[in-house]
């Protein structure tokens, strides 16, 4: 369809957006026998005075990849689509009818080319960081049991807390701006903390009081969704990450890739279910925002 070309500027813009924000100060690596992966991405160089961590670097790779995929699959549209455009207009048209179904058709034709680039970047990363080579290519010493990576070239992007709450705040700043757009500045405070249930006289005063208590800890609540969401995505993959590295070394040098074998495709699952649950979870909070109460008569009949 002609309207999937349309993803592909919003998407690279995304993708690149995400992994400048995504520079974090990373410690490196003092005990060279450390198993596990470090809670701070190490940084591998600097330009100028932004220290590049090795999951910044692949936040680049994934970003450039899925550009080049995105921009060589629709070149050229065919009106019977194959190859790469059936593909990419399967996930375009899958993605689309998926969120209308929840969020609506109005609100997915305005916050799509958003949803569908973050379910895509996150699951693309969450997968490109599971192939050989990325945490065990890089930096290291010598030590007694053979060569130790200390300082990897490429990091898994979503092990790195940095990157969950880069796309968390990205996602928090785009929230707001669609909240102000359906509500306008006082539909939102309304939103948030008006009364409902049309009552009037002193249990009305009751109830503008106890929704305004309400609205605080909404507040809270919606200052707390970017660090929620950070941290769940963060932790599946970084949690997922040590225990292939785990069960690797429980196999020992011959047959550690036997025993992370299972856990590598139970993984393959987790990268897109995490994916899924991140675009979920975020159309749905914009949902709640953007979604009006119908307006009820005194006959309860709606206007």
């Amino acid at each position: 369809m002609a309207w999937s070309k349309t993803l592909v500027l919003p998407f690279a813009g995304f993708c690149l957006q995400l992994a400048t924000v995504a520079a974090e100060h990373g410690n490196h690596v003092e005990a060279a026998e450390q198993q596990g992966l470090p809670s701070a991405a190490p940084v591998i160089f600097h330009i100028g005075p932004l220290p590049v961590s090795n999951s910044m670097i692949l936040t680049w790779v994934v970003s450039l990849l899925l550009v080049l995929a995105v921009r060589l699959g629709v070149r050229t549209m065919k009106d019977i689509p194959d190859g790469a455009q059936n593909f990419w207009e399967w996930v375009v048209e899958g993605l689309y009818d998926f969120l209308g179904g929840i969020i609506g058709a109005d609100l997915v034709h305005k916050t799509f080319w958003f949803f569908a680039s973050l379910f895509v970047f996150v699951v693309a990363t969450n997968w490109f960081g599971l192939l050989p080579g990325v945490g065990t290519i890089g930096y290291g010493v010598a030590g007694e049991h053979g060569f130790h990576v200390t300082d990897p070239l490429l990091r898994g992007a979503n092990a790195d807390f940095n990157m969950t709450f880069a796309m968390s705040m990205v996602f928090f700043v785009l929230w707001t701006v669609w909240a102000l757009q359906a509500n306008g500045p006082m539909g939102f405070l309304k939103h948030i903390f008006g009364a409902k249930g049309g009552l009037s006289g002193f249990m009305g005063i009751v109830l503008m009081v106890v929704f305004f208590a309400v609205g605080l800890l909404e507040v809270v609540s919606i200052l707390f969704r970017p660090v929620s969401l950070s941290f769940r995505l963060f932790g599946n993959v970084f949690a997922g990450e040590n225990m292939l590295e785990s069960m690797t070394h429980l196999g020992g040098a011959q047959l550690g890739w036997l025993t992370a074998l299972p856990f590598y495709f139970m993984e393959l699952l987790v990268g897109l279910v995490q994916a899924l649950v991140f675009m979920l979870l975020t159309a749905v909070f914009t949902l709640l925002i953007c979604s009006h109460d119908e307006e009820h008569g005194e006959d309860g009949s709606h206007h």
